[in-house]
């Protein structure tokens, strides 16, 4: 899952889940593949695609790659060169999703934060932010400034076990039921 959120003075103002993220954008390249080239691949293998020459922005540099899978039409092993623009265009309808959530939590916003968000920007983790110039593709859709934060797939959950360390001195974050 994707996480949106709004966060202030240490209480979430605003937080919503939605059902795209890595598995959905593999799946997504697994199915433009199919479609386009008849190629069945496999989970690693679109894992792969999306890691090396995928992009969130569709002026990003051209790469590409040799992918290898099986043939829907004979069963034959076959390879395949793809690009990035084609992997832009598989992961789209999920990257237009998350705009779309993102947007949505910032007309939920208060409009006391706007100005502050409007300075700060928005900071990015987890798995999502290393897909390459994804922060450039945010800013031109909220523009808004984009931070990637340090080391995204763990500083989550670094800041989460030090909010247990701190746990006392939060006070008011945590719900105790």
């Amino acid at each position: 899952t994707s996480e949106v959120g709004v966060i202030s003075l240490g209480g979430i103002v605003y937080s919503h889940s939605l059902r795209i993220a890595g598995d959905k954008m593999d799946e997504a390249v697994i199915n433009y593949v199919r479609r386009k080239y008849g190629l069945l691949i496999g989970e690693a293998t679109a894992e792969q695609v999306k890691k090396e020459i995928g992009t969130a922005w569709e002026q990003s540099e051209v790469r590409e790659m040799e992918i290898k899978g099986r043939h829907i039409a004979d069963g034959v092993p076959r390879s395949q060169v793809i690009n990035s623009r084609e992997v832009h265009q598989a992961l789209s309808e999920c990257l237009s999703g998350i705009v779309t959530a993102i947007r949505i939590a910032l007309e939920q916003t208060p409009p006391e934060l706007g100005a502050d968000i409007a300075e700060k920007g928005l900071v990015v983790t987890g798995g999502g932010a290393l897909l390459r110039d994804i922060d450039k593709m945010l800013s031109e859709q909220t523009g808004l400034p984009i931070v990637i934060s340090e080391d995204p797939l763990t500083c989550v959950v670094r800041g989460c076990g030090r909010a247990l360390v701190e746990a006392e001195s939060l006070g008011d974050v945590f719900v105790y039921e």
